[in-house]
């Protein structure tokens, strides 16, 4: 069952570049890409059950790599802009990003492992879903507002130990072309935990060109997806990696009441989450536009994705 809060893209199918609008690969080199692709998985399964017997580092690195090679059996060019790495290791942090495809996942943990945040639905993805599990990955019920304190309650943990943790406020996937508010719920566990937010923007690109060719929206599936990606040649994605938004410094005790109430929680986690939003929107894409997710699915205006090469 859907609610009012549950978070929908006005994106859709209309979004995405037109048959033949796109460097094209060969029926050979698609097959080649998906079968590169396939074995990768299959190893990452055994790959990602005996990483929590190694240590620290090593894990990170492996993970790293395993990764990157996702990314280059499909041909696709990563950038990484601003600092190489999202925090140091054991560092608790909080990885906030615009959301535009299941690539994020894997460009995110391409710059440094972090244990994502995804609906639940991931879960049952074949292949991806398994893999996700054993990433440590979090699950949200977009569906079950009374989960969302459970979700949060996790994460927190994740950061008071030290982890990683990706998440994408936006809460759906949008094109790339246009964007969703960052939503303030998940920044309730940055509050909590004392950790630091790092805002991070992908974009994907064609020939050097913005692209919306490798969005997730409307009724994309997994396959889908992955078979149009891995039939497109040139593309590329840019993770950049923005300053990092430092934790809230100490209370006063008149600070410290006032935090534990509704409204003071409340207030400090949508002051974490507007930072973070502008830090995406003005800095890093400055020409994106940012709408708030309804709960009525309606095609965009087609003035928003004019002028973008697919």
């Amino acid at each position: 069952m859907t609610h009012a809060w549950m978070p929908v893209s006005p994106c859709g199918a209309g979004c995405l570049p037109a048959a033949g609008a796109v460097p094209a690969a060969g029926c050979v080199r698609q097959a080649c890409r998906l079968l590169a692709v396939g074995l990768l998985l299959v190893a990452g399964a055994g790959l990602f059950a005996v990483l929590p017997l190694l240590p620290g580092g090593v894990r990170e690195r492996t993970q790293r790599r395993w990764f990157r090679l996702l990314l280059a059996a499909l041909e696709i060019r990563i950038r990484i802009t601003g600092e190489a790495r999202f925090a140091a290791r054991g560092q608790p942090v909080l990885v906030v990003s615009n959301h535009v495809s299941w690539l994020d996942l894997v460009a995110l943990s391409a710059v440094q492992p972090v244990r994502l945040v995804a609906k639940s639905e991931v879960r049952d993805l074949l292949l991806i879903g398994p893999l996700a599990t054993l990433a440590g990955t979090v699950y949200v019920d977009r569906e079950r507002l009374r989960s969302l304190p459970d979700t949060v309650g996790a994460l927190t943990r994740a950061l008071r130990r030290g982890a990683a943790v990706g998440a994408f406020p936006e809460g759906t996937t949008w094109c790339g072309v246009a964007g969703g508010r960052f939503r303030p719920a998940l920044f309730q566990a940055a509050v909590d935990a004392g950790a630091a937010v790092r805002p991070v923007a992908v974009n994907y690109r064609v020939a050097d060109r913005p692209t919306t060719v490798t969005s997730f929206v409307g009724d994309a599936t997994m396959w889908r997806s992955l078979v149009t990606v891995a039939g497109v040649l040139g593309v590329g994605v840019q993770v950049q990696v923005l300053p990092t938004i430092p934790p809230s410094p100490e209370p006063t005790l008149e600070a410290a009441a006032d935090a534990v109430t509704t409204w003071g929680r409340a207030a400090r986690r949508r002051a974490l989450a507007g930072a973070a939003d502008r830090a995406v929107r003005e800095v890093a894409l400055p020409a994106l536009p940012r709408l708030q997710p309804t709960g009525v699915v309606v095609p965009l205006e087609p003035s928003i994705c004019a002028g973008i090469e697919p």
